[in-house]
């Protein structure tokens, strides 16, 4: 074993998997540091939630070795891997929507409980205090609360553990654009706590805003592998396709990483149009419907006036001739 590989906390070598006759999975190769985020990118199709799954230890391996903190664990089952110090997000959360946000923690303490009860009462402690919000609905049912809050429950879930490595497969998948913001805030204050972490995301710029190193997988093969601020973006482009790059956010993650400025790119916003004080204070316009109505009323009012004039005459030679007799 190289001394490279004697510093990786997982190693994947040359892993083949499939369903049936279908191989999906061909010799896939990568490591993983401790405290690293790797990142697994690639198009839909690729392979990606079939690594992770054999990571975890639900899709067996044909071929190949996954070791774990030095240790084989090819053949472990998934549970032999949490216990060992594996914690998985899978894709779509699949919280437990009959059970409450505690109920959904403490099924995810399973195997900590089982090795010291003593244990899980610190643990649950320390997951309250990182995320407030899932105490405060610590008795409501996981099925009735928003996506972001299931996806924070579904992390949760997963270092309630306490693990050395968890996999997170897909966490935006599903949530408005605020909400991913929400849950990748947590997914960084997660990682500023030493977890190592293995991200599948198919938001290409989210992804690069977190990661540490990029596993681009095509067809069940690695195809390129390598901290991120190293991407060459004509690969990235050929790999995930033009149109990722084109976008303006996944540039701008990129650049940042490469080495930008290192601030967000922001579009300069427009300057208030100023209103004078004139404008302000001039009177509207009439609509022109209004203004036919008062023309025709002001005619009206001429009509009658000089209808009246035209009368007077004939009035005061009456008023004379009555004098007179």
């Amino acid at each position: 074993m190289t001394a490279a590989s004697a510093e990786a906390l997982l190693t994947i070598d040359g892993v083949d998997t499939g369903f049936g006759s279908s191989q999906v999975l061909h010799g896939v190769s990568l490591e993983v540091r401790e405290g690293e985020i790797a990142g697994i990118l690639g198009l839909n199709g690729a392979g990606k939630s079939v690594l992770m799954k054999v990571i975890a230890g639900v899709q067996p391996a044909w071929a190949g070795t996954v070791r774990f903190a030095g240790t084989d664990i090819t053949k472990l089952p998934a549970e032999a891997r949490v216990a060992a110090g594996m914690g998985n997000v899978p894709q779509g959360r699949q919280v437990f929507p009959d059970l409450t946000v505690e109920e959904n923690l403490r099924l995810g303490a399973y195997t900590m409980r089982r090795r010291s009860k003593a244990a899980y009462g610190p643990a649950l402690a320390s997951v309250w205090e990182r995320f407030p919000k899932l105490y405060e609905r610590r008795t409501q049912l996981a099925g009735t609360m928003s996506g972001g809050e299931q996806s924070a429950l579904a992390v949760a879930r997963a270092l309630v553990n306490e693990p050395k490595l968890i996999l997170v497969d897909e966490p935006s998948a599903g949530l408005a654009p605020l909400i991913v913001e929400d849950v990748f805030a947590t997914l960084r204050e997660v990682a500023a706590t030493g977890v190592t972490m293995v991200l599948v995301e198919q938001n290409v710029a989210a992804a690069l805003r977190l990661v540490d190193t990029v596993h681009l997988l095509q067809t069940g093969r690695v195809v390129s592998s390598g901290p991120v601020g190293e991407l060459d973006r004509s690969m990235l482009a050929a790999r995930l396709g033009i149109g990722r790059l084109l976008s303006a956010t996944t540039s701008a993650a990129l650049q940042k990483r490469v080495g930008g400025s290192g601030a967000r790119s922001v579009s300069p916003k427009k300057p208030p149009v100023k209103i004078s004080a004139a404008k302000k204070s001039a009177p509207k316009k009439a609509v022109p419907k209004k203004a036919a109505a008062k023309k025709a009323a002001v005619k009206k009012t001429a009509v009658k006036k000089a209808a009246v004039k035209k009368s007077s005459p004939k009035k005061a030679a009456a008023k004379k001739t009555a004098a007179k007799k």
